[in-house]
C-alpha cells in the first residue's frame, strides 16, 4: 500500500490513515513515536497522566520523529480542559477525545486550530459528534479492548451505517490487526483505522512480557467482559478476571467502579493477577515484533489482498472490455 491521500490522512497529517489505539499506560511517548515515525498517526493516552506528565511523553515521541504526534482525551475527566491545554501549548495538530460529549471542549480546541475525532459506539453518537463540530469519528465495536460501548455493537455493522449517516469521514476501531482487516474496514466505508491489541505485542509496548507472550498465545474466547452495566471494559482471562465475571453483574460493576483507572495498571502484577485490556482480534497476533514491522506488513499486505478480493469479483465480460 503506497502512501495514501485522503480526508483521513490530511487530519492526521500522516502518509497512513492508521492511528494507534490510546491504551491508558501504555501508549505513551515511545510508542506513540514508533508509531508516528513508520508513518501513522501515533498518540499519547492523556488517561491518567498529570499535565507535566503529558508534556513529557509528547517530547519523548518527538524526540523519536518528527511527524505528527497526538493525543487522546477522555473529555469526561475533570483534567481534561488541562490535557487540552498541554496539546495547544506543544503545538499538537490533532487530537482525539473518548468517553464523553466533545462539545465540551469543542470551542477550545477549534480556537487553537486543532483537528478532533471523537470516539463513539453507536449511530446516534456519531451524528451528536459530527453536530459539535468533530472533523472526524472513531467506530470502535464491541469487539475493541479495553472501554467499549454499552450497546455491544461490532464494528462490522456499526462502521457502515456511521458511513451512511455521518458526512465526515469515519475511522474503523475494533478488531482490526493485519491487512486483511485493513481492506475490510475500507470495503465498509471507512476512510481509516484504528489499532490497539496489535501493537501491544511489539518490542515498543511498555508492558510486562508475561502481558505480551498472553497476547500471542491467546485465543479467539480468550477475552471476557468485565463491569458490563457501569464500565465495560474487555481484558483477558486470569484468576483475577474469572473471581469479579463469577460475581452478579450489580457486584462486578461495584468492583470495577472502586477500582476505576487501577483496571489499567498492569505493572506489579503477574500473569494471574494484572488486569491488562485487550481485544477480540489478539486470537490473531501470533508474534512480538517491532511497530514498524507491523506498518510493513499492513501496507504490503492490503495490496495484496485487495488484489485476491477484486479477483474474486471479476468477471469475464470485464476482462474482454
Amino acid at each position: 500500500m503506497k502512501p495514501m491521500t485522503n480526508r483521513v490522512t490530511e487530519i492526521f497529517g500522516t502518509a497512513y490513515p492508521i492511528s494507534l489505539g490510546p491504551m491508558r499506560q501504555i501508549t505513551l511517548g515511545t510508542m506513540a513515536g514508533a508509531v508516528s515515525a513508520a508513518g501513522g498517526f501515533g498518540q499519547v493516552a492523556a488517561s491518567g497522566l498529570g499535565k507535566a506528565d503529558l508534556i513529557k511523553e509528547i517530547e519523548t515521541a518527538r524526540a523519536i520523529t518528527d511527524r505528527p504526534v497526538g493525543v487522546n482525551i477522555p473529555v469526561y475527566r475533570s483534567n481534561a480542559p488541562e490535557m487540552l491545554e498541554a496539546a495547544i501549548e506543544l503545538g499538537v495538530r490533532t487530537i482525539t477525545t473518548s468517553a464523553g460529549n466533545p462539545a465540551k471542549i469543542m470551542e477550545q480546541a477549534k480556537q487553537a486550530g486543532l483537528r478532533v475525532a471523537h470516539k463513539v459506539s453507536t449511530v446516534a453518537m456519531g451524528r451528536k459528534a459530527e453536530a459539535a463540530g468533530v472533523d472526524a469519528v472513531i467506530g470502535m465495536g464491541f469487539e475493541a479492548g479495553g472501554h467499549v460501548g454499552r450497546e455491544k455493537i461490532t464494528t462490522m455493522c456499526l462502521v457502515p451505517q456511521l458511513v451512511d449517516a455521518l458526512s465526515i469521514p469515519v475511522i474503523a476501531a475494533g478488531g482490526i490487526a493485519d491487512a486483511r482487516g485493513v481492506v475490510a474496514a475500507f470495503a465498509l466505508g471507512a476512510e481509516g483505522v484504528e489499532i490497539g491489541t496489535r501493537f501491544v505485542a511489539t518490542a515498543q509496548a511498555p508492558v510486562p512480557d508475561f502481558f505480551k507472550n498472553l497476547v500471542i498465545d491467546a485465543e479467539c474466547d480468550a477475552t471476557l467482559l468485565l463491569g458490563k452495566d457501569a464500565m465495560p471494559i474487555r481484558v483477558l482471562r486470569n484468576a483475577v478476571t474469572a473471581m469479579v465475571s463469577g460475581m452478579d453483574e450489580a457486584e462486578a460493576d461495584r468492583q470495577m467502579v472502586s477500582k476505576g483507572d487501577a483496571t489499567y495498571i498492569q505493572s506489579g502484577g503477574n500473569a494471574d493477577t494484572a488486569v491488562m485490556p485487550c481485544g477480540q482480534i489478539a486470537g490473531l497476533v501470533r508474534t512480538i515484533t517491532d511497530v514498524a514491522g507491523i506498518f510493513e506488513e499492513i501496507t504490503t499486505g492490503a495490496a495484496a489482498v485487495s488484489r485476491h478480493v477484486a479477483a474474486l469479483f471479476h468477471s469475464e465480460d470485464d476482462h474482454d472490455g
